[in-house]
């Protein structure tokens, strides 16, 4: 299981972010984006406070965390089982396979397909030279 795939799993679940200066804030996924932006809604944040070891609450109707400030995610397993099993329903439907993908998954053994051979024409003896009758 991809994170991004985790966080568009966990919308409109609670979780907890801890943010790289050790600050933490609890609040429901509104969204999030490919650079694990995240926006929380209903949101306390735990301030820690170095210089005398207290902490500071704020809450907060709406907050935008850059992706860039998280350390650490933090879910509910049983988001996590939800997102393990509809991953695995797709799967067994068949919408992902092993070889699906942009490109249409040709690998090393595919070479008669897509825009003809390698370098420029296709004719006597492959192409390529000059001459050729």
């Amino acid at each position: 299981m991809l994170p991004l795939g985790l966080l568009n799993a966990a919308q409109g679940k609670p979780m907890m972010v801890e943010l790289k200066d050790s600050d933490c804030i609890n609040g429901h996924l509104v969204a999030c984006d490919t650079w694990m932006n995240v926006t929380l809604k209903d949101a306390i944040w735990t301030k820690n406070n170095e210089h005398n070891d207290q902490q500071e609450f704020v809450k907060l109707e709406h907050i935008y965390i850059k992706g860039n400030n998280i350390k650490l995610l933090q879910v509910d397993q049983s988001v996590l089982a939800d997102a393990k099993a509809k991953q695995e329903q797709q799967f067994a439907q068949g919408s992902m396979t092993a070889r699906g993908g942009r490109g249409g998954g040709g690998g090393r053994g595919d070479r008669d397909r897509g825009r003809g051979g390698r370098g420029r024409g296709g004719g006597f003896r492959g192409g390529r030279g000059r001459g050729g009758s």
